[in-house]
């Protein structure tokens, strides 16, 4: 019987496709050749080389044999059968080559840089942390503005309340001698009578007067500036004056000789028509 020799061909797949197993592994581990890429930094081309065992597509057998050892390792096989496997489905042509260019220089391969665009991964928690932050600045801004504007609006509105008096006050004590004229005549609408006596009140500068007749009403008082007032009132009046200099009085149209009734310049007495 004749006996047959195994070929080398025979001999290598005897001891299995190393690349087939570098692919099976990598699809039981459910890991597509770009993840293992990214990881390895290894060329996705020199990737599929090693799975297909195109060595033509491989750098030098060095480089080639580190991409199939570090590739076992990262898929969890064992690395050094992958390596003897490796040796034994090289081809010869292109390590005799590789033995040629072993003093030459080496190489660039085209290895990868590690690509982080796609790599990169946002912390949720962050993200929540700075957009409460920015909500948080939003309603404090807010707050302030708020307060600014009602500390700003209160002062205009006691100045208003303020400004509502004031005008009350003028209204009841007017330095205009016709305003004055008319608060006389209507504080005397409910006495008026046969008895009513005029009186009127020259200023020639301001002087402090005040008249007060028979029936308590104040026909004029206080600071007063230059003019003429006219004033209406129930004799006996009570006459109080500063400065009798600045001032000239009559009665039903006769002069009051002011002179006689003051000391120092002040005059305080009762007059009758």
């Amino acid at each position: 019987m004749e006996m047959i020799t195994p070929s080398s061909n025979t001999q290598s797949n005897a001891q299995g496709s190393f690349g087939a197993t570098l692919q099976q592994a990598r699809k039981t581990k459910q890991v597509s050749l770009e993840e293992a890429a990214a990881e390895l930094f290894i060329l996705k081309r020199h990737l599929e080389a090693l799975e297909s065992e195109n060595f033509a597509e491989l750098p030098q057998a060095a480089f080639a044999r580190g991409f199939a050892i570090n590739y076992a390792k990262y898929l969890g096989l064992d690395s050094a059968k992958i390596a003897s496997s490796f040796d034994a489905a090289y081809p010869s042509e292109l390590k005799a080559k590789s033995v040629n260019n072993t003093d030459t220089p080496l190489q660039p391969m085209g290895t990868l840089q590690r690509d982080t665009h796609n790599r990169i991964r946002f912390n949720p928690l962050l993200i929540i942390g700075v957009i409460g932050l920015i909500i948080l600045a939003v309603f404090l801004f807010r707050m302030v503005s708020n307060a600014s504007k009602e500390n700003s609006q209160e002062p205009v509105s006691t100045v208003e309340d303020v400004s509502a008096i004031e005008q009350a006050q003028g209204a009841a004590i007017s330095n205009d001698a016709s305003d004055i004229g008319a608060s006389g005549s209507a504080l005397n609408l409910g006495a008026a009578s046969a008895d009513t006596a005029f009186l009127n009140v020259k200023l020639t500068d301001d002087a402090v007067v005040s008249i007060t007749d028979a029936s308590g009403n104040s026909l004029i008082s206080g600071s007063q500036t230059a003019g003429d007032y006219d004033l209406t009132g129930v004799p006996p009046f009570s006459v109080q004056i500063d400065n009798i200099d600045n001032v000239s009085l009559m009665l039903n149209q006769e002069t009051v000789a002011l002179d006689t009734y003051a000391t120092d310049k002040q005059a305080t007495f009762e007059l009758v028509p």
